[in-house]
């Protein structure tokens, strides 16, 4: 029984533990073992909470005494260690901050526990959330279930492939450029990248100031679509601008009937990989057979995201971590370094700054325009259908990815997913196929702001039609007796 209880969903795992079909202390243990056993082969989770079993014990007190059931009472969950945790180990992948324990939760992880859910631990990154590889000096790399000779991705990897390998049901990661959305392609799960602004970014290091806030966030991630909303209910802030009616953090796919799908697999930034585009397109098949309108078309916009991406975010990001780690450079591990130089490279002239400042306002004006033509375009088209990337999970190490028999370089090859951060939109990822090798294929489906529950509603349909989340290779092969 311990062994199923660690690939049962978050959902179901609740639903149990309300109707005191399992314990609270019973999940947990499983899970626990489950770490023990596995977790040195991914190297997925860094720090276990040494609190986590006195807490499970409260939970299960509280549930047999009959006191309010809260809507993760009891629910094991990792969180990305970018993200702080109360009296836990928060490093965000760097020597300068091996020891750093907060004093207080990030707000998000304050909600999740006020919720009832229990942090198990938190999960690997690489340094400063660098993406797309899961590899840091402190901790090494973590390795994806399906192939331990391929990437995780970055940079929640360590948290997509805990969920994916059953050593937690559900948690949280962070995303700039893809980092929750490319590990959950990678990894096999279902992932949510929030509307800008909608969870809050407080207890993130590195921090999202100024203009990195218009593409920052932190969102769910969890082996099934149904779980994202079940944790989405709990982190998200209610907002005026909230266009659904249903607020219960549940979903209707009937009220997608005849909606409109526009898919595309070429950005005319970087074209996909063959396995990439046919899963695509099996999505989208399963979209019409569901009642939805699907066709195929580029949004406006899509082919400048990247640049635009570049122009908004880069500079103002590596400044932020070059504060981090002034006076204490030499403690950074090698993709930091080389950021950390080319940022003390940049000439400091008054001129310069005033070049600098002027060409960010010049890309936060085209990002407005091209937000409001795209937004125009999708009073239409509510839904979009999109690959996460060029390509699937790679090898350990790789600075260029094969797509079709021409090497790009990996992030460039991740302009679909940088794009929505641009524009601040929704997306789900919802695993839609396997490679050749038997690595996930993810998709991402994007819809207005505020609009998570009609984007999670159609990534449910994918979900149903195509399989979801498969038991991975590591899974398979450990099976506990």
């Amino acid at each position: 029984m311990s062994n199923e209880l660690t690939i049962k969903s978050a959902t179901e795992l609740v639903a149990l533990m309300s109707a005191r079909e399992v314990s609270p202390v019973e999940v947990v243990e499983a899970h626990l073992r489950a770490i023990e056993r596995l977790n040195p082969s991914v190297n997925a989770i860094v720090t276990i909470a040494d609190d986590v079993r006195e807490r499970v014990l409260a939970a299960e007190k509280a549930l047999m005494a009959g006191k309010e059931k809260l809507p993760l009472h009891g629910l094991p969950i990792t969180i990305k260690d970018t993200i702080d945790t109360a009296g836990l180990r928060t490093t965000s992948g760097s020597r300068i901050r091996s020891q750093n324990v907060p004093s207080n939760d990030a707000a998000a992880v304050a909600r999740l526990k006020a919720a009832g859910a229990i942090v198990l631990g938190k999960t690997n990154v690489p340094e400063m959330a660098i993406p797309y590889e899961t590899d840091n000096p402190l901790f090494g790399r973590t390795s994806n279930p399906y192939d331990l000779d391929y990437t995780a991705g970055g940079s929640s990897g360590g948290e997509a492939a805990a969920i994916a390998a059953g050593l937690s049901p559900a948690g949280i990661g962070s995303d700039l450029s893809g980092s929750i959305r490319v590990p959950a392609s990678f990894c096999g799960i279902a992932a949510l990248k929030p509307t800008s602004g909608r969870v809050p970014m407080e207890g993130h290091t590195p921090a999202a100031p100024g203009v990195v806030g218009l593409g920052a966030c932190i969102g769910p991630m969890a082996r099934c679509v149904k779980d994202l909303a079940l944790l989405f209910r709990v982190l998200a802030d209610p907002t005026q601008f909230e266009t659904q009616s249903d607020h219960s953090g549940t979903f209707d796919r009937k009220t997608l009937q005849g909606a409109r799908v526009a898919w595309y697999v070429d950005d005319r930034i970087v074209p996909v990989t063959n396995e990439v585009k046919s899963a695509v397109e099996s999505a989208a098949r399963a979209l019409a057979a569901a009642g939805l309108e699907t066709f195929e078309a580029t949004p406006p916009g899509v082919s400048k995201g990247q640049q635009l991406w570049i122009d908004l975010f880069s500079r103002a990001a590596n400044i932020e971590i070059a504060a981090l780690y002034r006076g204490r450079e030499d403690e950074a591990g090698p993709l930091v370094s080389r950021l950390l130089h080319q940022t003390a490279d940049e000439p400091a002239q008054f001129e310069d700054r005033i070049d600098n400042a002027e060409k960010l306002a010049s890309a936060v004006l085209e990002r407005e325009q091209r937000r409001e033509a795209l937004l125009h375009w999708m009073r239409n088209t509510p839904l979009i259908l999109a690959p996460v990337g060029a390509t699937t999970a790679f090898e350990h190490g790789r600075h260029r990815v094969d797509v079709n028999g021409t090497y790009v370089n990996v992030f460039r090859a991740f302009s679909y997913s940088q794009t929505f951060n641009v524009f601040g939109l929704p997306s789900v990822v919802v695993p839609a196929g396997k490679t050749s090798r038997g690595l996930p294929i993810g998709v991402q489906v994007i819809g207005r702001p505020f609009e998570e529950l009609s984007v999670l509603a159609a990534a449910a349909i994918i979900e149903e039609a195509l399989g979801g989340w498969q038991m991975p290779a590591l899974l398979l092969q450990n099976r506990e007796r």
